[in-house]
């Protein structure tokens, strides 16, 4: 099996890197300075035992490359950029005959639960990926992942519901990769989940590290908010109790000397200051549940709001106190704010 990581940045990144360090054959897709960067040098993977210089095999699209019957596709994008990868993909022949849609596995490894959807519409074969791997891709050609004695946990499953041989494949191919990578039968429960601790990556966007008690405060809102709605629209997603078994002793950052952590992925969207950000698939998936069954979501629906401002407008993370971003949120959650 070949895997093409559409995507290659703090995740598609360091999952290239592994499978490659692993002896496993890997196409990275990438853009820009990143891309040159890895055309030119390779990828510089830090890891807490070691910095790797990986030569991988590095393209700008699906045009640079042809696609046989054994790849695998991992969608490793935000989910802002997914609809425009998954139609230049979709279409691509695969030798043999047929296209990438009607012939080849995709794996959407991203957050928020719209990619598996989104990718059904083009691909016959979709699976989800709950990633929990902290990773940080800030300078062309160069990602870390600090974290030890995995690198990430990678939940796997067909979508919606499901396992296959397939999926049982990769799975074996993540593991020798130095993964956990647990073939689960809901996948999109794990990925709810996930939702829920992801919509804290707003906060540390606006208000930078969740370090002071009002940050801590509004983080716990917000995912007290979404538990709420994901329990009132009846949808499945594992408590807590069994992410924390999941994670116990398997995945403890251990960053190496002289490496700073990064934040999450919306933090290095500001930071990198690209323009978009992810969280209306995050934040946004609460507001909309919250919408269509008359749940009000005033958490979700500024932290939204104003992650987006700070992305259009290029802001630095940490441009808000915690405490101004409370007051927001507190008049949004007034009887008498016009909604």
């Amino acid at each position: 099996m070949r895997y093409i990581i559409i995507g290659a940045g703090a995740v598609g990144g360091t999952i290239g890197a592994r499978l490659h360090l692993a002896g496993h054959d890997v196409v990275l897709v990438a853009r820009g300075a990143h891309y040159e960067a890895l055309r030119d040098r390779g990828l510089r993977f830090t890891a807490p035992e070691s910095v790797h210089e990986v030569p991988v095999s590095v393209v700008t699209g699906p045009e640079d490359v042809e696609l046989g019957p054994d790849d695998v596709l991992v969608l490793a994008v935000k989910t802002q950029d997914g609809a425009a990868a998954l139609d230049a993909w979709a279409p691509r022949p695969v030798t043999g005959g047929g296209t990438a849609g009607e012939r080849l596995p995709l794996l959407c490894a991203q957050n928020g639960v719209e990619n598996e959807r989104l990718a059904l519409r083009r691909f016959r074969r979709v699976y989800g990926v709950c990633v929990w791997m902290p990773s940080t891709h800030l300078e062309p050609g160069a990602v870390a992942a600090p974290c030890a004695p995995y690198t990430g946990i990678l939940s796997l499953g067909r979508y919606p519901s499901g396992a296959d041989d397939t999926i049982r494949r990769v799975a074996a191919d993540l593991e020798e990769s130095v993964f956990l990578a647990p073939v689960v039968p809901d996948v999109m429960r794990w990925k709810y989940a996930k939702l829920i601790n992801n919509l804290v990556n707003a906060v540390e966007a606006i208000c930078g590290p969740l370090t002071g008690d009002e940050a801590q405060a509004l983080a716990a809102r917000a995912k007290a908010e979404g538990t709420a709605v994901l329990d009132a629209a009846g949808v499945a997603h594992a408590d807590a109790a069994e992410q924390a078994a999941l994670r116990s002793g398997k995945v403890e950052i251990r960053p190496p000397d002289g490496v700073e952590r990064g934040g999450g992925s919306s933090w290095q969207s500001l930071t990198r200051g690209t323009g978009t950000i992810e969280t209306d698939y995050l934040n946004g998936e609460i507001v909309l549940l919250g919408r269509e069954h008359g749940i009000p979501t005033p958490v979700n629906e500024t932290l939204g709001r104003i992650a987006g401002d700070c992305a259009r407008e290029r802001r630095a993370p940490g441009s808000m106190t915690p405490g101004r971003l409370t007051a927001l949120i507190d008049a949004a959650g007034s009887p008498s704010t016009p909604r």
